[in-house]
């Protein structure tokens, strides 16, 4: 059986980063695959900007996190690339 769409603000505040970001993704697959009639499709999408507004602001809160560990650190951590610093040899 579908999960409804509803969903008070609350409960989407209540979700962890990765039970928002899952929740999302379905709610995103569900919107892609079409079909569903208008009402649907617009609560669908509601409650996806809420979902998706939830990760941002525990994304943001996570950098922010990560901004004041650095600076306890004295900016001793340094960001690294991983993308730019290619495969490392073993040794």
């Amino acid at each position: 059986m579908a999960e409804t769409t509803g969903g008070s603000s609350a409960e989407i505040a209540a979700l962890s980063f990765d039970d928002a970001l899952a929740e999302l993704q379905r709610t995103v697959a569900e919107l892609e695959a079409g079909g569903q009639p208008l009402e649907r499709s617009i609560a669908l999408y509601e409650r996806g900007v809420a979902l998706h507004e939830r990760c941002a602001k525990l994304l943001a809160e996570a950098q922010l996190t990560v901004k004041q560990l650095v600076n306890r650190a004295g900016g001793a951590l340094e960001a690294i690339d991983v993308e730019s610093a290619g495969p490392t040899e073993a040794e």
